[in-house]
C-alpha cells in the first residue's frame, strides 16, 4: 500500500478517451484515483455512478475523479456509455499500477485481483488521504468530505 505524504507511483496508462495518461497530467489539482475491481458489476457500478452524481461538486473543490481497473479500453468505452460517465477511466491490462499502488491481493471468494481503494492525491503529486477495502455507497460523500476537509487544514 502507498502511504500518506509519500509520493504517488507514476503511471502511463491508456484512457477511455482513447488517450495515455501519466501522473503529471493532473498535477494543479487533486486527483482521486480509484481502483476498482471490474467494469457494469454492482458496486463497481454504484461507485462509478456516485462519483458520476457529485462530478460538479468534486470538480468545483478542484478535483479530478480516474476510475483504474485491469478491464480493457473496450470495455471502459461501454461502461461509460451505458452509464453516462463522465469522467476518465484508465486500462491496466497487467495490473502494474495497481500493484504499485498496493491495490491487488486476495478478493476472497472472488480469488486474486484489483482491491477497491483510493488515493487522494495533492496538486504535487503526493498521497493525502488513503482510503482502503472502500463501500462504494456514499464513497463519493467521503471524498468530498476528505478534500474539503483538507483544503481547511
Amino acid at each position: 500500500m502507498v502511504d500518506i505524504n509519500s509520493m504517488a507511483p507514476d503511471f502511463t496508462l491508456e484512457g477511455s478517451d482513447g488517450k495515455k495518461h501519466r501522473l503529471k497530467d493532473f498535477s494543479g489539482k487533486y486527483l482521486v484515483l480509484y481502483f476498482y475491481p471490474k467494469d457494469d458489476t454492482p458496486g463497481c457500478t454504484i461507485e462509478a455512478k456516485g462519483f458520476n452524481s457529485k462530478l460538479d461538486e468534486i470538480k468545483k473543490i478542484g478535483a479530478n475523479i480516474v476510475g483504474v481497473s485491469s478491464d480493457s479500453i473496450d470495455s471502459h468505452c461501454k461502461f461509460s456509455a451505458k452509464y453516462g460517465l463522465q469522467f476518465l477511466l484508465l486500462s491496466d491490462p497487467g495490473s502494474l499500477t495497481i500493484k504499485k499502488y498496493g491495490s491487488y491481493g486476495d478478493r476472497g471468494i472472488f480469488g486474486k485481483g484489483t482491491l477497491r481503494n483510493t488515493f487522494v492525491i495533492d496538486k504535487s503529486g503526493k498521497v493525502v488521504k488513503v482510503f482502503e477495502k472502500v463501500n462504494p455507497l456514499g464513497h463519493e460523500t467521503s471524498i468530498i468530505n476528505a478534500i474539503k476537509e483538507l483544503e481547511d487544514a
